[in-house]
């Protein structure tokens, strides 16, 4: 079973419910369980407030959200037209962030151990904790430059688990 939605979401806070909504009902009507569809939906609510945050300039209104569910595995991924991933002291984090989890979320095992995360240089700031909660939350998180254009893509997977009357479970 495969289930591909994309949307073109303009860059305003009242976008961020709606794309969480239609990733909740997918993820209901197919099946999965639904501890994983809210950490899934957790972990998209803040890839799109980053988008709408940092996602670009006046000049850019929109950013798109892909989400594929393919098997036994979810990969999502939120596109802006922003300045691209910063430079300096935030991409030594971010890069930190993206070599944590280095193999396929469907290729990662069950039981696979997580490394703890990067210490934050201020925990209780009120930014900066929605890539770690994207990277807390789902199996594999990879952040990169939109290539040959300004942006950034945030993508990121999650092995699904299933409700036991799961219409598209799959096999």
């Amino acid at each position: 079973m495969s289930i591909w939605w994309s949307l073109h979401l303009r860059r305003e806070a009242a976008s961020v419910p709606l794309a969480r909504r239609l990733l909740v009902g997918a993820m209901e009507t197919a099946g999965v369980d639904p501890d994983v569809s809210y950490d899934l939906s957790l972990a998209l609510s803040e890839a799109c407030a980053n988008a709408v945050e940092h996602g670009g300039d006046a000049s850019t209104t929109d950013y798109r959200v892909t989400a594929f569910i393919d098997g036994d595995t979810c990969r999502i991924e939120v596109t802006d037209s922003g300045p691209g991933l910063p430079r300096g002291r935030h991409a030594r984090t971010l890069a930190a962030h993206s070599a944590r989890a280095p193999q396929p979320a469907c290729q990662a095992p069950a039981h696979q151990v997580r490394q703890p995360a990067a210490p934050r240089e201020t925990p209780l700031a009120e930014h900066g904790r929605g890539l770690f909660l994207i990277e807390e939350l789902t199996d594999r998180v990879r952040f990169r430059d939109r290539p040959g254009r300004d942006g950034t893509v945030v993508s990121f997977d999650k092995i699904l688990k299933w409700r036991d009357d799961a219409p598209f479970m799959a096999s």
